[in-house]
């Protein structure tokens, strides 16, 4: 029955989001990929924002129904029947009659299953596509057939762009990079490889005056202009991988530099993407609680691994899902990297016992290595052994709900709502 009803819903929402689109007629930019984009996104949103009148999908909300309430400009009422109701009656308004409506729709598009991307791309004809990171192992893989067939569902939204539009693909990712084929228009690629149309040139955290990391800088270069960026607040590549889209973008708008960094110095990444939070003890979080794939535990490893630290560095991993037959070895590799990055390692749920075999053969103690049923558990546990100048990162799939360990070692809890991901009230009836 919740499938049904969801499918009507579905359908409904797509009528009025084509005829929202039909009438009020502004500029899409969609972005697709498996690693990256939220925020991606987001930061497009950012620098766009700069004067203009811009929207962007709610959170994560990239399907079929998130979509579409995007371009209603509706928050997502689950299953409040009343509240759908006034979803619909405000599309039904914006159809009827005439409002102020955004220039820019800035958003997320994302498949879970064969056929998600093929249904959107129906009716939804974006100005600019971005493609971020495949990776090796996609997330959401184990719905599809193979690897070829997530990828055959992501070019979808490649080939409903239009011809005048814009195709920004990531060129240190194979697969985003091959797709650049699709397009016969303006094609633009971004990444730190050599030939990029936007190539950044290193990345690396910095520090404030008592040598504790405070955010990622990097240098960028296009158009015959070299710029560097600090990002405050959060680590890693992934950072400045959602940024070279945002500034490629910025810079096809005709928009001036200065207008883009400004913009980027207020940028707030989202909740548990490689974001720094302070911990109890004078200790440091790592919280990438959001979701957890192979090549974002290994960039997050990467990271923390590269980093100096005065006391331990502890990692807590909870398991990878929706992998399918890579799940096993996908988890040991995972611990092999952590015994090379970390002193101290928590895992939490059943797959993530993998990440703990594969730590242990690469000569990790098993004095350091503990087992977790849930996130709240091993954040207990953490926060009766954390020690001043501790460094954790905290990692897991949505599902493992890793943010409840990151809340246990938080110095401010009392911010959580704002700090912390999956902290709406429909996350928090979910046990």
């Amino acid at each position: 029955m919740k499938h049904l009803l969801r499918k009507s819903v579905a359908a409904l929402l797509s009528l009025l989001a084509r005829m929202i689109v039909r009438k009020y007629k502004p500029k899409i930019v969609a972005v697709t990929g498996n690693v990256g984009k939220t925020t991606t996104k987001d930061a497009i949103f950012s620098v766009l924002e700069a004067g203009r009148h811009v929207r962007k999908s709610e959170k994560s909300f990239n399907s079929e129904i998130g979509i579409p309430l995007a371009i209603i400009g509706a928050h997502n009422p689950w299953w409040n029947i009343a509240k759908w109701f006034g979803v619909f009656v405000q599309g039904l308004s914006l159809i009827i009659f005439k409002h102020p409506y955004p220039v820019w729709l800035v958003l997320e598009v994302g498949v879970d299953r064969p056929g998600d991307m093929k249904r959107i791309t129906s009716w939804l004809r974006p100005n600019i596509v971005v493609v971020t990171r495949i990776a090796d192992i996609p997330v959401h893989i184990e719905y599809f057939g193979s690897r070829d067939a997530l990828i055959a569902e992501k070019q979808y939204l490649v080939k409903a762009l239009k011809e005048q539009g814009l195709l920004l693909v990531n060129k240190d990712d194979e697969d985003a990079y091959a797709m650049r084929k699709l397009f016969s228009g303006q094609v633009l690629s971004y990444g730190f490889h050599e030939g990029a149309s936007v190539q950044a040139d290193y990345c690396k955290p910095f520090f404030d005056e008592h040598g504790k990391p405070v955010g990622t800088v990097f240098k960028v270069a296009y158009d015959n202009h070299t710029i560097e960026v600090k990002l405050y607040g959060t680590l890693g590549m992934g950072a400045a991988y959602a940024i070279l889209p945002a500034l490629t973008i910025g810079a096809a708008s005709n928009m001036h530099v200065e207008e883009m960094l400004s913009a980027l110095g207020t940028h707030t990444f989202p909740p548990g993407r490689m974001r720094l939070l302070d911990g109890i003890k004078n200790s440091l979080i790592i919280d990438d609680s959001y979701n957890a794939s192979p090549v974002a535990v290994l960039n997050a490893l990467t990271t923390l691994g590269a980093l100096p630290c005065k006391g331990r560095k502890i990692v807590v991993l909870g398991d990878m899902l929706e992998l399918g037959k890579y799940s096993a070895e996908e988890h040991k590799r995972a611990g092999t990297l952590v015994a090379k990055a970390a002193d101290r390692l928590m895992v939490v749920g059943f797959r993530a016992q993998g990440i703990a075999a594969g730590a242990l053969s690469c000569g990790m103690s098993k004095k350091v290595i503990s087992y977790f049923d849930g996130s709240r558990e091993a954040g207990k546990q953490l926060k009766i052994e954390l020690q001043e100048g501790d460094m954790v990162l905290i990692k897991g799939s949505q599902a493992m709900r890793m943010e409840r360990a990151v809340e246990e070692v938080m110095a401010h809890p009392e911010l959580k709502e704002m700090l912390l991901v999956r902290q709406d009230p429909q996350w928090q009836k979910i046990r």
